[in-house]
């Protein structure tokens, strides 16, 4: 039986990738216990994997929710399946980054929200059409769309269900980074390898800190920083030293 969504581990990256190309991708219940499945061992292996991609297989990311999978009604594991296994996926403690190319519109986009950074495309097209089929969202959209784009620009997005191409979703804040279709799956990796570069122990110590103090004023936040932030890693004297020497170790 085919997976729907496989793994790959490749020089501390572990690459999750949905794999229902002949459907665009389409997110069904089988994906997302799939998926859940290996957001739970990624959460325990942070000695091995220091980050996680999150793509699509074949001409996009992804479709969106299967609308067949909504009118013949879904049996979920438990209510809100989808919605806790987005929230487990954006809590890993390795950073994640999507790599949204082709097609990612409403539940898709609302997956792809998960990611710490997000990388598009050029040809990328991205849209929330909740209110086209008469949904309201429960996978996040109305939390992670005004978080990273502003809630006036999340209002526009969500009301007019207008396509936003890769570059745009740059400019708005939708994406962090845009690549050359072309390019793409390369500079997927050569981000990766920026990334895993650096120290493990900060990456995940920083995505702590930034989860903990969001929404905190700017003085908590500060107080948080100091007396709740993790310090030195273990890693920290090799690294200066290898600096030293001109050979930073890994990790």
């Amino acid at each position: 039986m085919t997976e729907t969504v496989t793994r790959s581990d490749r020089n501390g990256a572990a690459t999750l990738t949905l794999n229902r190309p002949d459907k665009l991708n389409a997110l069904n219940v089988e994906m997302f216990v799939e998926l859940d499945a290996h957001v739970t061992a990624i959460a325990a292996e942070t000695e091995t994997v220091g980050l996680v991609i999150l793509k699509g297989a074949g001409r996009c990311f992804s479709a969106g929710h299967d609308l067949s999978d909504i009118a013949s009604g879904e049996k979920l594991p438990q209510p809100f399946y989808q919605s806790k296994v987005i929230e487990r996926l954006a809590n890993l403690p390795q950073p994640v980054v999507t790599a949204v190319h082709g097609h990612c519109y409403t539940g898709a986009l609302e997956l792809a929200l998960a990611g710490d950074i997000i990388l598009a495309a050029e040809g990328a097209k991205m849209a929330d059409t909740h209110a086209k089929w008469a949904l309201t969202p429960v996978w996040g959209m109305s939390q992670r769309l005004p978080r990273r784009v502003g809630t006036y620009r999340a209002r526009e997005l969500m009301f007019t269900c207008r396509t936003v191409g890769g570059r745009e979703a740059v400019q708005i804040g939708l994406a962090d980074l845009c690549v050359p279709d072309a390019e793409f799956d390369a500079r997927v990796e050569a981000l990766a390898q920026q990334i895993l570069a650096n120290s493990w122990f900060s990456h995940r110590a920083n995505k702590r800190l930034l989860t903990q103090t969001d929404g905190m004023t700017q003085s908590q936040g500060l107080a948080h920083e100091i007396f709740r932030g993790e310090g030195r890693g273990p890693d920290m004297a090799d690294r200066i030293a290898g600096f030293q020497n001109k050979t930073v170790k890994q990790r």
